[in-house]
């Protein structure tokens, strides 16, 4: 099973628009080794609200459907990536 990288984002967060990119480059870096799932919390509301959503974006990364780490705010593409090596 594939690690998950969940975007807990909405299109009116000027932040979440500074981490799109990010994660673009990140997932043709990891095409097949990862996938990648963009959530939408106004269209999303249940599943923010099971992933205890306070602000966005959020990004979670799962490994066997369990949560491993967690970050909240633009978050670097390195840290990203060295995080999902150790998944590899």
């Amino acid at each position: 099973m594939k690690p998950v990288l969940l975007d807990f984002s909405a299109t009116w967060c000027g932040p979440c628009r500074m981490q799109k990119p990010i994660l673009e480059e990140l997932e043709k870096q990891y095409a097949d080794k990862v996938e990648f799932k963009v959530i939408d919390v106004d269209e999303n509301q249940e599943l923010a609200t099971k992933y205890s959503i306070h602000a966005v974006p959020t990004l979670i990364i799962e490994n066997d459907g369990a949560e491993v780490k967690r970050y909240m705010g633009v978050t670097q593409g390195s840290i990203l990536a060295a995080e999902l090596d150790k998944l590899l």
